[in-house]
């Protein structure tokens, strides 16, 4: 099969698009914006992986090219998997600190801490093909936030794998058991495999 050599990544994070590139390196990786999609997708699934679907399944159809997705969050055992999808804007006004806050606030009283990153790709060619992988990274919520490294709720989120809050590690470290490098690294095995 004849390898597609652009993919748009279906977000305007340049940290995300960054991550993505790396891992995507014999491939050109572009950021919507950059391709010319500046719309904003309302994502109204009930799964990350139906949010990654409508993502990439968009950006696809809009500039006609294989477009790359993802979803993702945290999720929290003893909430029931909450945030979950609604990770982003748990607190409601999409504000890292508010989300953390909120978090902390409701875990307060909670022996069990357990808690993974869930992410969930999606990747959409013109021709209707679909490929998608999940990752996933383990650990517990912390009583109070340690690091100011990453994003979201990196410093509240002690790794299983580094010993560490994300907060507390560099961005190398971060990558190396995320949710959504192991995910893209799942992805970029099926990509390798179809050629």
């Amino acid at each position: 099969m004849q390898k597609d050599r652009k993919i748009v990544i279906a977000s305007g994070n340049a940290g995300k698009i960054r991550e993505i590139a790396e891992i995507f390196s014999e491939y050109e990786v572009v950021g919507c914006n950059s391709a010319g999609f500046t719309d904003e997708i309302e994502e109204t699934g009930k799964t990350f992986y139906e949010n990654a679907y409508i993502k990439a399944d968009t950006v696809c159809k809009a500039l006609n090219l294989p477009a790359l997705a993802d979803d993702s969050g945290l999720c929290v055992d003893t909430l029931g998997g909450a945030p979950g999808i609604y990770s982003a804007r748990y607190a409601g006004d999409g504000k890292d600190e508010s989300n953390i806050n909120k978090l902390l606030s409701v875990m307060k009283n909670e022996k069990n801490r357990s808690a993974k990153f869930v992410c969930h790709l999606v990747l959409r060619y013109p021709d209707g093909r679909t490929l998608d992988a999940a990752g996933e990274t383990y650990g517990e919520i912390l009583s109070e936030k340690r690091g100011d490294g990453g994003f979201g709720y990196d410093p509240v989120f002690f790794s299983n794998d580094l010993k560490k809050s994300f907060g507390e590690a560099s961005e190398r470290e971060k990558n190396s058991v995320s949710h959504r490098a192991r995910a893209l690294f799942k992805l970029k095995e099926k990509l390798d495999s179809k050629e």
